[in-house]
Formats: structure tokens, C-alpha cells, sequence
């Protein structure tokens, strides 16, 4: 299922969300010229969320030696920065994709600027999520995900009936449909299936080989609903 538009109306061009999007879309191409060159292991390790260096870096500064909150803090800047680069280029075009059909109406309901703090506060707090459930994983967690899933979580509570212009693929037919975003929830979780197609080599242990890595998308859908029912 490839979602196409819904049919909320929009008073307004979001703004922020065609940003989001280029902003991701401009990293990506980034991180092909650095995969080409041989850095982007480097700097996919060094801005990505690594549990272990984070939850490591905590337990010095509080037991051992409170200087090392000073790389608590540098560490912590990965988690607003991991959510905009993605290792794959299934990952980036579903995500994007999702952030197109379902953030716009987001930021039609909550506006410019509290949109973009929603965005971004909610894809943090999947990060700490993903920290706290794995605090020993070596590996980089990136993409967008937890906070598009926040997105999809607050337009379902707001919408949760609205109809979903849908391309069905059917071999090689393309089927319009209508769908309700509710069944997008189940969509959103199954395609992530698929995020490893098309990924880029990211030396040397690759990203988000985490057990827990979908069920942090819950707490994004969960946070986006809460958010957006807190709002009434």
C-alpha cells in the first residue's frame, strides 16, 4: 500500500514539514557522497545513537567522575541528530513518504512552531526509549522512525476515520483505492520489514540491528497520541 494524500483539507502550506523532508532528503544524498568516499561509517557512528557509549558515559559521570558529564552532554546531541539520517533507501523513501500523507495535517492542527517542537521532542524521547530498553547495544539506531510514528499516532487520534488516497500494487497494475488511517498503524509497523532493502555500508557493524527497535515505534505512536489527546 503506497499512500498517496488523505482528505483533510489544510488552511495553510506546511511549511515545516516540506523542510523536514528536504532536510532529510539533502543528509541522505550526504551520506551517499560520504559512503562513496569511504566516511560514512564515521560519521553515521559518531552521530548516531549508541546506547552503550550513552548509558556508559552516565554511569562514570554519576559513580566515577563527574567530569564525564561533559560527554553525556556531547553524546546526547545524537539523539535529535540520528533521526535525520537513515541507512537505507527503503527507510528513507518510507519515511519520508509517511512524513508527506500524515505531517502535513499534523502541522495544519498544531501549527508552525508546535509542530516542529512536537516532531522533534517526540523522535528524542523514542531515543531514550530505545536507550533505556538496550543500554548495552554497540550499535547505531538512526532514522526518523520514532518520531514519524508520533506523527502517524497523532493523526489517528485526531483522525482516526479519515479516508487515505492509497495505490494498491498489484503486479504490474497500480489499483487506487480509499483506506482509514487507522489501518496505517499496522502498515506503518509491517513495512519497516522491508527497511533493510537498498542499505548502505555502514562499516563496521551496520545500524539498528536492535530486538527492541519496532517496539520503540510503539512508544513514538503511543507519544503522538498522547500528545495530540492531551491537546483536546
Amino acid at each position: 500500500m503506497i499512500p498517496i494524500s488523505d482528505n483533510i483539507r489544510s488552511r495553510s502550506k506546511p511549511i515545516i514539514n516540506y523542510w523536514l523532508i528536504g532536510i532529510n532528503i539533502v543528509i541522505f544524498l550526504w551520506e551517499l557522497k560520504l559512503e562513496l568516499s569511504g566516511e560514512l561509517g564515521y560519521f553515521v557512528n559518531s552521530w548516531g545513537i549508541i546506547p552503550d557509549q550513552i548509558s556508559s558515559a552516565i554511569t562514570n559521570a554519576i559513580f566515577f567522575n563527574p567530569a564525564a558529564w561533559i560527554v553525556v552532554i556531547g553524546r546526547s546531541f545524537s539523539l535529535l541528530f540520528a533521526m535525520f539520517i537513515h541507512g537505507s533507501f527503503s527507510q528513507i523513501l518510507g519515511n519520508m513518504l509517511f512524513l508527506w500523507v500524515f505531517g502535513k495535517t499534523v502541522e495544519n492542527i498544531l501549527g508552525h512552531g508546535r509542530y516542529l517542537g512536537f516532531y522533534l521532542i517526540a523522535g528524542m524521547l523514542t531515543g531514550i526509549v530505545q536507550i533505556i530498553t538496550e543500554p548495552s547495544l554497540p550499535v547505531p539506531l538512526i532514522g526518523a522512525n520514532g518520531a514519524i510514528a508520533s506523527v502517524l499516532g497523532a493523526y489517528v487520534m485526531k483522525f482516526p476515520k479519515a479516508k487515505i488516497d492509497t495505490i494498491l500494487p498489484l503486479i504490474i497494475v497500480y489499483i487506487p483505492i480509499e483506506l482509514p488511517a487507522f489501518l496505517y498503524i499496522f502498515w506503518w509497523f509491517l513495512q519497516q520489514m522491508f527497511y533493510g532493502i537498498g542499505s548502505l555500508n555502514i562499516p563496521p557493524v551496520g545500524v539498528n540491528q536492535s530486538s527492541m527497535f519496532h517496539w520503540t515505534q510503539v512508544m513514538g505512536l503511543l507519544i503522538g497520541a498522547a500528545f495530540m489527546r492531551l491537546k483536546r
